[in-house]
Parts: C-alpha cells; structure tokens; sequence
C-alpha cells in the first residue's frame, strides 16, 4: 500500500466502519434494553438487543472466552495489518475487503473491553423459528469484507496461473 490516495481509501473506510458500528451499538443498547423485538420487516427482519460472550454461530470456549476471542481478534488484526502493507499500489478492492474485516474486528474488540456481557449484536434476520445468529454492523463489515478479500485472492491466483501458463507456451 503505497500511495496516499490507498492509505485514505484504506483508514476512512476502517474510521467509517468502526464509528458506524459503535454508534449502532450504542443506540441500540439504549432504544432496545430488553424490550421485546421491534419489527422493521414484519417478522423477517427485527431488532433485538443480544450480548454474545462468544464467537460467530455461539462458539464459546468456556468463562474465558472474551480474552481468548480478544486475543484471537489482536492476532487477526496483525495478518490484516500485513496483508494491507503487502497489497500491491492500486488495488482498491483488496484493500476495502481489508479495511472491512479490520474494521469489524476493531469494533467487535472495542465490545470486548467495554462490557463483560459481551459484544452487542442487534440485528435478527429469519423466517418463524427459523432465524439467523443475530448480529452488527461489525459482523457484516467482517463478512462482506471476508467475501470480497476470498474473491480478490481468487482473481489474483488465477491472473498467476494465467501468467505461469502463458510463460510455459512462450518458445
């Protein structure tokens, strides 16, 4: 990541994400403090104020689940922070996927040190019975980014694969 132009791109997108997903918690641990679910989609789509303790899909590691998910997200942080230094100049998709699950991870962390309940999922998406883990802006950022980060892998091993095969032909 060398120019200007992809380091702004890089922190106003991780700045943006952070500050989108704090503010959401916040307001909805103070519009939601256990009251019954709001619905915003009829039954599809509501608000309703979780703490998750553990990880994505209740993963939990027993009572010191918050630290040892808080380190784990500090490790991540670090691979990300590599990743981002050795993105090749220009690669603006690569480095938003980045800055999205940086983002997610940084404002799931800041949930982590704030409150021992947990980190503050709202969102609770399903159909009946049938309903998704709830979540937040974080997780999405995090799942967004982590979609488009596999993608922009992808394309990269294929453009070398293609650049290999193509060497291999030359004469």
């Amino acid at each position: 990541m060398a120019s200007d132009a992809d380091r702004r791109l890089f922190w106003a997108t991780t700045v943006g994400i952070v500050v989108a997903d704090v503010a959401s918690k916040l307001l909805a641990e103070s519009l939601l403090s256990r009251r019954l679910p709001v619905a915003v989609i009829g039954d599809y789509v509501q608000l309703r104020l979780v703490y998750n303790q553990c990880a994505a899909f209740g993963v939990c590691l027993g009572e010191y689940s918050r630290w040892i998910f808080f380190g784990l997200a500090l490790a991540a942080l670090a691979v990300l922070g590599s990743m981002v230094r050795a993105t090749r100049p220009g690669d603006r998709f690569r480095l938003s996927a980045l800055a999205l699950v940086s983002a997610g991870a940084v404002g799931n962390v800041i949930d982590r040190l704030r409150s021992s309940l947990g980190v503050v999922d709202f969102v609770d998406v399903g159909i009946g019975s049938l309903r998704w883990p709830t979540f937040n802006v974080a997780d999405s950022a995090i799942t967004v980014g982590a979609i488009a980060l596999a993608v922009s892998l992808w394309l990269e091993g294929r453009a070398q694969e293609r650049a290999k095969e193509a060497r291999a032909a030359e004469p």
